[in-house]
C-alpha cells in the first residue's frame, strides 16, 4: 500500500493499492502486446485521442489542480497555471507531429531512392517527478503515444493521485488500458519497472537516481533519457535596472516554492548595482505570502519531501558558518507539515553548498563581481548545465556571455521559462537526451533508412 501525505498539514489523503514486481511485469507484457495494434491506429485517430484528453483536462482543471495542490504542496493558483500551460503543450504536440515524423525522401535519381521512415520505439518507461507532474508526465506520453509507442507510466509517490488522473483521462480519451499503463509505488516499484523488456527510459528526478538507472540499463543499451538537476546562475549586468531585474528573478528563484528543475538557484550581480538590487529582491521576497496552498492569495508552498528541509537548513547553516549574511528567512516552521521560510543570503561564495549543490527549495545566494569575465566564470563553475540567463539592455553582450555558458537553455532578461518549441535537455550532471520541440516528438522513434533501386 501507498500512503499519500498532505505536505501543507501532514493528513493522509488516501491510501493507494501499490504494484509489485508480478503486477508491473503483467502490465508490461499487456503493453507490449498493445503496441503493435496501435502502431497501425491512424496518426488522425491518434491525434483524436489527444483532443478528447485535452478536453478532459478543462473539463476537470479545477479538481485536477486541487488533488495536485493537496499531494504536492503546490500552491492552487500555480497548479492552474500549470494545467492551463498544459494545453499550449497538447496543441503543440497535435499540431508537430505529423510533420515531425514523416517519412523523408532524402536522393532519387534514375535507378536509386533513399528514404527515411521515422518507427515508433515500442514500449516505453516514463519516470515522472512530483513538482511538476502534469508537464513532465505530458512531455513523454503525448508524443510517446502520438509516434505509435506503449507506455508504463509511473508517476513520482508524492504525485500518484494526479498520476491516476491523468491516467483516467487518457482512458476516457480512447488510449486503450492495456497500451498506456499507470504502475503506483515508490523505489521498488521503479526498480521492477526497469526489469522489464523495455525500449526506451524517460526519466525526470534527481542525478543519484539517474545515474543509478543509467546504471542498471547500461549492459542491455536501451535509449535512455534523463532529465536530472540544476544550479542555475542568473547574472545581473553593470547596465541592468535592478528593479526590473530583481522583481524577475526573485519570482524566477521562489516560484513553485523553488522546487522548479529550472529555478534560478545562484544570483552574480556587478558590484555598481549590487546593493539596491539586494534591497529590491529582499523587498520582493518578503511581499511573498507563505499559507496554505488551497488558498489563492498563497504564494510560497509546502515543501513536498519532508527529507528536504534538512538540506536546506543544512545549506542555510553552512553559508553562515563560512560568512554569508542572512537578509530574511533561513528555518524551517514550527508545526504541522513541511514549511520553510523564503530565504536570501549575500556575501555567499563557491565555497558554499549553496552556491554550488541543488537546493529545491525557496533558498538563494546573491553573490557580488566586479565585471563580466568573473561572472561567466563562477556560472560555469559547476558540474551542472540546465539553464543560466543575463541581464542586460545590451543584446550584443547578453548574447556574447550567453554564447560561452554551457548549458541546455539559455535566457535574455527573463529566467524559469520553458517553450513547447525549443528543446528541452541539459549539459553534464543535469543529463542526456531532451524532450519538447520537434526533436523531443522523433525521441520517441528510431530512423529506419530505406534504400531502393529500381530494376
Amino acid at each position: 500500500m501507498l500512503s499519500i501525505h498532505n505536505p501543507a498539514t501532514g493528513e493522509i489523503l488516501a491510501i493507494l493499492p501499490a504494484d509489485d514486481a508480478a503486477s508491473v511485469a503483467a502490465k508490461s507484457r499487456l503493453a507490449r502486446a498493445a503496441q503493435t495494434a496501435w502502431a497501425r491506429v491512424a496518426l488522425q485517430e491518434r491525434l483524436a485521442c489527444v483532443g478528447r484528453f485535452r478536453a478532459g483536462v478543462v473539463r476537470e482543471l479545477e479538481s485536477l489542480a486541487r488533488t495536485m495542490t493537496q499531494e504536492t504542496g503546490k500552491p492552487i493558483t500555480m497548479s492552474r497555471n500549470e494545467l492551463n500551460g498544459l494545453l499550449a503543450r497538447i496543441d503543440f504536440f497535435s499540431a508537430e507531429t505529423a510533420a515531425s515524423i514523416a517519412s523523408e525522401t532524402v536522393f532519387d535519381d534514375a535507378t536509386t531512392q533513399e528514404q527515411i521512415e521515422h518507427v515508433p520505439l515500442g514500449l516505453i518507461a516514463n519516470i515522472s517527478a512530483w513538482n511538476y507532474p502534469w508537464f513532465v508526465g505530458s512531455n513523454v506520453l503525448i508524443p510517446a503515444l502520438l509516434t505509435g509507442n506503449a507506455v508504463l507510466y509511473k508517476p513520482s509517490e508524492f504525485a500518484a493521485l494526479t498520476g491516476l488522473a491523468m491516467t483516467r483521462l487518457w482512458h476516457e480519451a480512447g488510449v486503450p488500458k492495456d497500451l498506456l499503463a499507470c504502475l503506483i509505488g515508490a523505489a521498488d516499484v521503479g526498480s521492477a519497472l526497469l526489469d522489464q523488456d523495455l525500449d526506451g527510459v524517460f526519466f525526470t528526478g534527481s542525478h543519484a537516481t539517474g545515474q543509478r538507472i543509467a546504471q542498471t540499463l547500461a549492459p542491455r543499451l536501451v535509449k535512455l533519457q534523463l532529465e536530472l538537476g540544476g544550479k542555475d546562475p542568473s547574472y545581473v549586468c553593470a547596465d541592468a535596472d535592478p528593479q526590473t531585474a530583481a522583481a524577475a528573478l526573485a519570482d524566477g528563484a521562489m516560484y513553485n516554492t523553488g522546487q522548479s528543475c529550472c529555478s534560478v538557484e545562484r544570483i552574480y550581480v556587478h558590484e555598481a548595482i549590487h546593493d539596491s538590487f539586494v534591497h529590491a529582491f529582499v523587498e520582493t521576497v518578503r511581499s511573498f505570502k507563505l499559507g496554505d496552498p488551497l488558498q489563492d492569495s498563497s504564494y510560497i508552498g509546502a515543501i513536498t519531501r519532508a527529507p528536504q528541509l534538512a538540506v536546506l537548513q543544512a545549506q542555510v547553516d553552512d553559508a553562515l558558518a563560512k560568512g554569508a549574511r542572512l537578509l530574511t528567512g533561513g528555518k524551517r516552521l514550527s508545526g504541522p507539515g513541511n514549511w520553510f521560510e523564503p530565504t536570501v543570503l549575500i556575501e555567499v561564495d563557491h565555497r558554499m553548498a549553496l552556491m554550488r549543490e541543488e537546493s529545491f527549495g525557496p533558498i538563494i545566494g546573491i553573490q557580488r563581481v566586479s565585471d563580466d569575465a568573473e561572472a561567466l566564470r563562477l556560472m560555469n563553475d559547476t558540474r551542472y548545465g540546465l539553464t543560466a540567463g543575463v541581464y542586460t539592455p545590451d543584446a550584443a553582450r547578453a548574447r556574447a556571455l550567453l554564447a560561452q555558458i554551457d548549458a541546455g537553455s539559455v535566457y535574455w532578461n527573463c529566467c524559469d521559462r520553458v517553450s513547447p518549441r525549443l528543446p528541452w535537455s541539459g549539459v553534464g550532471d543535469s543529463g542526456v537526451g531532451l524532450t519538447l520541440s520537434r526533436y523531443g516528438i522523433q525521441t520517441f522513434t528510431r530512423p529506419k533508412a530505406w534504400h531502393l533501386r529500381r530494376v
